[in-house]
């Protein structure tokens, strides 16, 4: 397949990996001074206002605070957060509640195209007996996939984008409904998205309502995460894990924060933060690897050094901390760029190896070009 070239109009390089939505390329990013940050927190405004949601995150005067993620917004009467879902009805936010989310879910026959499949106890032998059915891969057995159709996030890449188009208002289901909704052979509930941080309260509801009515048999709790959330809630995610033989996934989009500014359009300071807290309760339970890292190889973006520092980060925690590297394809405002490359893939996992973690993986080997 080929892609149109670009050039990129800070630094004039021409590539195939220059973004057109961003229009710089990735070493010009990292160097972004404050008028071009500002020209992509316009982008990712324009990009989300055309779905109906706030183009920042909410700050408006008088009103309510909603604390569950690192945007802090405080809405106003009738108004929406910046995740689309939370609201403020007559001074209380809702939304997201056990009462009802934004959410759809399905099942999905074990073992699964999971982040952690090559280390969890639903894809390997991690964990047999006490957190597995099965010596290897769970076969037989299915994951109650949890897909929370919100985000605290603006990535400009997302591959899950299509939720935005459908209405916020015609999906609210309970807690109660998602948890009667494991079968008998559900081994694990995966939460994932967008993402589960702007609906954490009918997640966490589900998840132990669902544990109570299935105490006497494995059932474990898993996230796929930004990492965004408060810590207070990352604290209840990591005890239900750890004590039902699952794990937190974090996506760690990139280390450098005006690469994470643009590409995402928020900090990453609060998904730092959340990783090092995470990282340090694993040491009660190794085996299955409660905790696991992902990064999105994003042409031209994050490549070869930025994979190298995201893995500096995660050894100086702990270096069998598993990571997964995945294979891009272009989508949503982003699909434009190629595909991963198996060279770009194979350097980043020699430059993870080299930042001294033990357990690297290339994932969506099937995208790679």
């Amino acid at each position: 397949m080929w892609f149109v070239m670009s050039r990129c109009k800070e630094c004039g390089k021409v590539s195939g990996e220059v973004a057109k939505v961003l229009g710089v390329c990735g070493e010009c990013v990292q160097g972004a001074d404050e008028e071009l940050l500002k020209k992509f927190g316009e982008i990712h405004k324009g990009s989300r206002e055309e779905f109906g949601l706030a183009g920042r995150a909410v700050s408006d005067a008088g009103g309510a605070a909603c604390g569950l993620c690192q945007n802090e917004c405080v809405i106003g009467e009738g108004r929406r957060g910046y995740c689309g879902v939370r609201r403020n009805e007559k001074g209380h936010i809702t939304g997201g509640t056990a009462k009802g989310a934004a959410v759809s879910w399905y099942y999905d026959a074990l073992p699964t195209n999971c982040v952690a499949d090559w280390v969890c106890a639903g894809g390997s032998s991690a964990g047999y007996p006490e957190w597995s059915y099965c010596e290897g891969a769970e076969h037989g057995y299915v994951n109650l996939a949890v897909f929370y159709e919100a985000c605290t996030f603006d990535c400009l890449f997302c591959q899950n984008w299509h939720y935005r188009r459908r209405s916020l208002k015609d999906r609210m289901r309970s807690a109660r409904e998602l948890a009667d909704s494991v079968s008998s052979n559900t081994a694990c509930i995966c939460y994932f998205g967008g993402d589960p941080t702007a609906q954490l309260p009918h997640a966490l509801a589900a998840a132990r309502l669902a544990r109570r009515q299935n105490e006497r048999r494995i059932l474990r709790i898993c996230w796929e995460t930004n990492g965004s959330m408060s810590g207070r809630l990352l604290d209840e995610m990591m005890r239900l894990s750890l004590e039902s033989g699952g794990c937190v996934k974090f996506d760690l989009k990139a280390m450098d924060e005006n690469l994470h500014l643009a590409l995402c359009g928020v900090s990453n300071e609060r998904t730092k933060e959340n990783f090092a807290a995470a990282a340090g309760r694993i040491g009660g339970r190794p085996e299955p690897p409660p905790l696991v890292a992902s990064t999105l190889l994003v042409p031209g973006y994050v490549e070869v050094e930025e994979v190298g520092a995201i893995a500096s980060f995660i050894a100086d925690l702990d270096c069998n901390i598993p990571y997964a590297l995945l294979g891009f394809h272009g989508d949503f405002l982003m699909r434009d760029l190629p595909a991963t490359s198996r060279r770009q893939a194979e350097d980043c996992f020699a430059a993870a190896e080299a930042a001294g973690l033990r357990r690297v993986r290339i994932g969506n080997v099937h995208i790679l070009r």
